[in-house]
Formats: structure tokens, C-alpha cells, sequence
């Protein structure tokens, strides 16, 4: 097979993971920056052009496309859904996980568990907002921050309150969710490959810190999960029309609650925390499942991919 990798660094651990999984199995894979990508639009024949030439003959496309650039990387991965290349996951779908409020939006319809939580813009009532959270503490998010950046605890109702003024001012769009406890720093991740859970872990946030994020400090280990937080776990990558995801959740005293579902996962904790060979895995899901106009948003509810067998 031919496969595309959309990214931008191709030495990070995950890329060259994905890169060395590909050629292990005898696929050729090739990085493309799709920052450097030009698309052909007003051609019936939909192109991509990338260093002076047409990008034409994949089979599968894995975007790995950054938080920051969500807008163009989902347009160059939509010219690929319109070249019949397999998206390992769609644009649609990465552009609902990058949307905090939509995806909590999608998950809530879902009836999958969530924290309490509120959406403000520049609100300047924040002891009702505090209110609507269940009072402090509370972590109040900004919309667009990611690897915990953006992320405070409001730990008092005078604390909290100040915090949602000051990102009130900025002309910017909050969460305010519900602080749980019972968690005790601690979240799952779930690695999602098909319509199964491949690996998890469970991770620790650094002394001090109540945010989890390995970028920031935090360890890991191997974790067996109950079936809810499978199930959970499942029904999260549905709800985002994800074949490939992370589910990050929350140990709550009334089960599982997902904080994110993050399209884009890195391989490198979970990997070294599990001992999985989750890079693997995911080629294989693409052997299995990778034909051409193979695409769920061709039409208004289509099916998912099938089982990884």
C-alpha cells in the first residue's frame, strides 16, 4: 500500500513509529507537510500539489494534523476524502474533537458521562456561572488551549470568580467544569484503534499539579480498565466519528467521566507505559480497512469502519 502521513516533524516519536510500522509490514509511507500543500479546487479532478508535484496514488492518508492548524490541515485532508484516498480518521471528525464545546456537545447527546459543566463569553455574572458548575473548586478551561495549557484550578469561590473575570476580559470563550476529587490527579487514557480499546494507562500529574499531561511533568503506567470505561471509551470515538483516538477520563464516584478525546494521540507514553505496539496496530487497522471512497461523510449518517478483526 501507499500511505500518506500528515504531519509536520516526522522525528517525533510518533511519526517515526507509525513510519517504522508502515515499512515493517512492506507499505511505502510518505511524510508530507501538509503546511506546504496547495489544492487544485477549481479543477473537476481534485488535486493536491505539494513540492511541485501532484500528490496522487495513495491508498490511505493518517493525518496527524496540530491543534494550531486545524483549519488547513483539515482542508488538505478534505481534498484527500475527495480524491477517494481512506482518511485513517476524517476531517469531520478531527474538527469536532478540536472543538471542546461541540465535542462535549456530541458526547452529551450520547448520554456518555461528563463533568458539570458551563460555557461563557465574557461573562460578568461568574457567581452564577460558579453556581451552575457546583461551586468551587472548579478548572476553568480556555476553548483553544491543549497539552494543559490554559487550564486553571480555581480552588475557592473568590479564587474561581476572579479567574473567569480575567478570562471574561479577554474576549475569549471558557469551560467551567466540575473538579473531582475522587480522582486524586489521576486520568485514563484510552487508545482507540477500529471498535476496539488497544492499550491504556493511567496517569499521575506531577507533585503540586493537578493536570495529568505527560508534557507537563506527569508519569504513567499500565492500567486494566472495567468495562464501563471501555464501553466508555467505544462510545466516545462514535460520538466524534474517530477510528483512531485517545479518550482521556476521570475516575468519578459515579463512574467514568471523558474530559477529551484527542484525535491526534501520542504514541510515546502509551507505548512505553503499556508495552503495546500500538503504531502496529493502527497499520493494521489500514490494511483492513482501507478502500477507496471508503469515507462516512458522503453521506448524512454513514457506518463506521468495520471491526479490527
Amino acid at each position: 500500500m501507499k500511505i500518506a502521513l500528515l504531519c509536520r516533524n516526522a522525528e517525533l516519536y510518533s511519526h517515526e513509529r507509525l513510519i517504522e510500522a508502515a515499512e515493517a509490514r512492506g507499505h511505502q509511507i510518505d511524510v508530507i507537510n501538509h503546511l506546504r500543500c496547495y489544492i487544485d479546487i477549481a479543477s473537476g479532478d481534485p488535486e493536491i500539489h505539494y513540492k511541485g508535484e501532484s500528490l496522487k496514488g495513495y491508498d490511505a492518508v493518517i493525518p496527524r494534523i496540530g491543534a494550531s492548524v486545524t483549519f488547513f490541515g483539515t482542508a488538505v485532508l478534505r481534498q484527500f476524502e475527495m480524491m477517494d484516498v481512506y482518511p485513517v480518521n476524517e476531517s469531520v471528525g478531527i474538527s469536532r474533537s478540536r472543538d471542546k464545546l461541540r465535542s462535549m456537545q456530541l458526547l452529551s447527546r450520547e448520554g456518555i458521562g461528563l463533568p458539570v459543566t458551563v460555557f461563557a463569553h465574557r461573562t460578568s455574572d461568574a457567581a452564577e456561572v460558579l453556581k451552575l458548575a457546583g461551586g468551587a473548586p472548579v478548572i476553568i478551561k480556555l476553548l483553544e488551549g491543549t497539552q494543559g495549557i490554559g487550564v486553571v484550578l480555581g480552588e475557592t469561590p473568590k479564587s474561581a470568580e476572579s479567574i473567569i473575570q480575567a478570562f471574561g476580559g479577554t474576549d475569549t470563550n471558557i469551560l467551567v467544569q466540575q473538579f473531582v476529587k475522587e480522582a486524586n490527579g489521576e486520568d485514563l487514557r484510552c487508545i482507540v484503534v477500529g471498535e476496539k480499546v488497544v492499550a491504556a494507562m493511567i496517569r499521575r500529574g506531577a507533585e503540586g499539579d493537578f493536570r495529568s499531561n505527560l508534557h507537563r511533568g506527569g508519569s504513567a503506567e499500565a492500567v486494566k480498565i472495567t468495562a464501563e470505561e471501555r464501553s466508555t471509551a467505544l462510545k466516545s470515538a462514535n460520538a466524534m466519528g474517530l477510528n483512531v483516538c485517545g479518550v482521556d477520563m476521570l475516575r468519578s464516584n459515579a463512574g467514568p467521566v471523558v474530559m477529551e478525546v484527542n484525535s491526534s494521540p501520542g504514541l510515546e507514553g502509551i507505548e512505553k507505559a503499556s508495552g503495546i505496539d500500538v503504531a502496529s496496530k493502527i497499520i493494521e487497522f489500514i490494511e483492513k480497512n482501507a478502500k477507496a471512497g471508503r469515507t462516512r461523510t458522503k453521506g448524512s449518517k454513514a457506518k463506521r469502519s468495520p471491526k479490527l478483526a
